[in-house]
C-alpha cells in the first residue's frame, strides 16, 4: 500500500507555476527523497502535502484518504509531521517544552475539562513521553535550555524530536543537512535510518547534500522548474543524463 500518493497536483501562483502536474506514490516504510536545483519546487510539494498550501489542481492522498486542502493541524492528526529548511523551533521556551508543544497535538484532556486531575496527569505523562524522546535523541542535558542557545545541530535533532512527538507515520524532512559539517552529515544518516526503523516510519526527505541522498534513500524523484525529469532508484538517477545535466553536474560522476 502507498502511504503518499500525489495525482497531478499543481500548484500556481499568478501566472507562474510553481509544480506542474507532478504524481507520486511513496511505498510504505520506505525513506525516498526529493531533490533538484534551488526553486524547483520542492518545498513547494512538502507545503501542498502539508496543507500549507492547497493545490491548484490535483489530488493528494494519505493512505487512501484524500487529504488535498485540509488544513496543517488536521493533517497532522492524519499522521503526517515535517521539519523546516529554517528551523522553526520556540527559541526562547526550553528543548523540553518545545517537544511536549508537539505531544499535545494528541492531547485528550483539555485544562478547562472537569475533572482536572485527569489533565494533570495526562501532562505528566507527555513530560516523561518529551525528556524519553530527548533522552533518545542525546537532548536531555539541554532540556532545560531555550531551544534558541543551543548548537545547529542539536536545534535540528530537537526539531525532529518535536515532529516526532506528534507520533506520525508518515515523515517530511526539509533539508535536515542544511549546514552540517561532513562528519555531522555521516551522522544524520545514521539518525535517519535508525529513526524510521525505531519508530516504523515512512520518510521522504529533501536535500541537497549527495552523500544523504544516496545513502539513505531507496526511491528519488528529481525536479527542475516544477517539473518532475526523472525517477527511480539512485544508481538511476546519479546515472541519468537529464539529472547531470540539470542538477548533478558532470563533477559529481568524479566524486560519485
Amino acid at each position: 500500500m502507498s502511504t503518499l500518493e500525489l495525482k497531478e497536483a499543481t500548484m500556481q501562483f499568478g501566472g507562474i507555476k510553481a509544480v506542474s502536474d507532478f504524481s507520486m506514490r511513496v511505498p510504505e516504510g520506505c525513506i525516498a527523497g526529493l531533490i533538484g536545483p534551488n526553486g524547483a519546487g520542492k518545498t513547494t510539494v512538502f507545503n501542498m502535502i502539508t496543507g500549507f498550501y492547497t493545490p491548484t489542481r490535483g489530488r493528494i492522498l494519505f493512505n487512501g484518504l484524500p487529504i488535498t486542502g485540509m488544513p496543517p493541524h488536521e493533517i497532522c492528526k492524519t499522521g503526517i509531521a515535517r521539519t523546516f529548511q529554517n528551523i522553526r523551533l520556540f527559541e526562547g521556551s526550553s528543548a523540553l517544552q518545545n517537544v511536549m508543544v508537539g505531544f499535545h497535538v494528541r492531547q485528550k484532556n483539555s485544562w478547562w475539562m472537569p475533572p482536572f486531575y485527569l489533565h494533570l496527569k495526562e501532562e505528566k505523562q507527555i513530560r516523561n513521553q518529551a525528556m524519553d524522546l530527548l533522552v533518545r535523541f542525546g537532548l536531555d542535558r539541554v532540556a532545560h535550555m531555550p531551544a534558541g542557545s543551543l548548537p545547529y545541530g542539536a536545534q535540528r535533532r530537537l526539531e525532529i524530536a518535536r515532529a516526532l512527538a506528534t507520533r506520525p507515520s508518515f515523515l517530511l524532512l526539509d533539508e535536515p543537512a542544511a549546514g552540517m559539517n561532513p562528519q555531522e552529515s555521516t551522522e544524520l544518516m545514521s539518525l535517519i535510518t535508525n529513526v524510521r526503523n525505531d519508530f516504523n516510519l515512512t520518510i521522504l526527505l529533501i536535500e541537497h547534500d549527495m552523500k544523504v541522498v544516496m545513502g539513505v534513500c531507496s526511491h528519488i524523484w528529481v525536479l527542475e522548474y516544477g517539473i518532475c525529469i526523472a525517477e527511480g532508484d539512485p544508481d538511476h538517477i546519479r546515472n541519468n543524463p537529464k539529472v547531470i545535466e540539470a542538477y548533478l553536474g558532470e563533477e559529481y560522476l568524479k566524486y560519485a
